[in-house]
């Protein structure tokens, strides 16, 4: 939704409820864009983000499998010389 700053000063209310519903919101001067009205979100507290990356790590660390380097992967498309096959 567009709307122009002038007309914008008397429908805030109502251009912010739209924001906070998921609306894209777009305040424009002579028809051109200039802001956008976004609702902001709340931040996690450190600790609750330490939480989260704690547990990804655990959920990862079993997860990685031993093998071949892949910097060696592709060799056998190559001969001696360095060019392909």
């Amino acid at each position: 939704m567009r709307v122009s700053i002038s007309e914008a000063k008397g429908k805030l209310s109502e251009l912010v409820r739209r924001a906070e519903a998921g609306h894209d919101v777009v305040l424009t001067r002579h028809g051109r864009p200039t802001v956008a009205l976004i609702p902001v979100r709340p931040r996690r507290d450190p600790e609750a983000r330490r939480a989260v990356i704690a547990s990804v790590r655990r959920a990862a660390a079993g997860k990685g499998a031993a093998g071949a380097s892949a910097a060696r992967s592709q060799d056998f498309l190559y001969g001696d010389s360095g060019l392909p096959e």
